[in-house]
Parts: C-alpha cells; sequence; structure tokens
C-alpha cells in the first residue's frame, strides 16, 4: 500500500516513513487547543479511530537516559514496568523542555519517529492487537497510521506490558 497524503505531511516523522519505504497513511486534522481530552483522544475522536488503536509518545529519563514510551491514549505508563523493561531501577517523566529538544517536536506533536535522536524505545504489548495503529505525525493535528511491526521495527522498540487501564 502506498502512502495516502492527508496534506501538509512531510514532518521528520513523515519523510522517516517514506525514506524507509513503510506503507502508512497520514491523518492531519484541524487541532483544538481548547480540548479538554487529551491530544490522543481528540486525534481518536476527530478522525473516526477506535481510541485504542492510538498511541501516544511521551518522554521520559530512565536512570538518567532518555527514553520514549509508546503507549495507548487509553491507558497510563507504568513507570517502574518501563524501568524493568530497559533493564533500569528509575523512571520518570522528562521535563517538558528536555523532552522538546531531545525530538525536535513539540509536546502534543512528539512522534516516537524521526526523532533528532535515535533513543530507547519501548512500545506496549497492546500494539500487537491491532493490524494499524495510530502514532503522531510530528506535529499537534497529524497522525499517522502503520503496521504495528513496522512502528516497532523503524524505532527499534522492546515491546513490553507497560500501560495501565
Amino acid at each position: 500500500m502506498a502512502a495516502k497524503r492527508g496534506g501538509r505531511g512531510g514532518t521528520p516523522a513523515v519523510v522517516a516513513l517514506e525514506v524507509a519505504g513503510v506503507a502508512h497513511t497520514v491523518h492531519a486534522y484541524d487541532h483544538d487547543a481548547g480540548n479538554d481530552v487529551g491530544y490522543g483522544l481528540e486525534a481518536a475522536q476527530v478522525l473516526g479511530i477506535p481510541a485504542e488503536q492510538v498511541f501516544k509518545t511521551l518522554m521520559t529519563v530512565v536512570d538518567g537516559t532518555l527514553t520514549v514510551a509508546v503507549v495507548p491514549v487509553t491507558g497510563k505508563l507504568d513507570l517502574k514496568a518501563l524501568a524493568a523493561a530497559v533493564g533500569g531501577k528509575k523512571a520518570a517523566m522528562a521535563e517538558r523542555a528536555a523532552a522538546e529538544r531531545a525530538t525536535g517536536y513539540v509536546v502534543g506533536g512528539i512522534s516516537p519517529l524521526g526523532q533528532k535522536a535515535a533513543h530507547p524505545t519501548v512500545v506496549d504489548e497492546t500494539v500487537d492487537l491491532f493490524d494499524t495503529v495510530y502514532v503522531s505525525g510530528g506535529r499537534r493535528g497529524l497522525d499517522v497510521g502503520l503496521a504495528p511491526a513496522d512502528l516497532i521495527a523503524l524505532t527499534r522498540a522492546v515491546v513490553a506490558d507497560v500501560a495501565r487501564g
């Protein structure tokens, strides 16, 4: 399947998918800065996608190393499970400024793809429940759909049980 262009792509995340030759879809929408449901749930609602298939990208610090966690927008990240998944002892959420500096994206638009530098990445095991999952395309109001295996391969992710309902 060739990439569908939903307009206004061209972010490092979309470019990374195109360069890798990965089949994907691009879904642009008008982000409502006043929404009260969160970026990922907003994407699911606006795009008509089941929320369980939309994954959020969270920047964390595990034992001093910036680490990416990709979990369903319907759940929360279990920091202890994340640390264990990468062989660490302690995990915490990264500071907003550090996350933006390290990824090249703004919070609410951080994609696990096309970041300025590669970081250890953990994707929640529920990713394997779907043929297609959706992650940020690199800015607020842009999501990309791709096969879980491609997400895992492109991010060199560990798959682990790191999300809690």
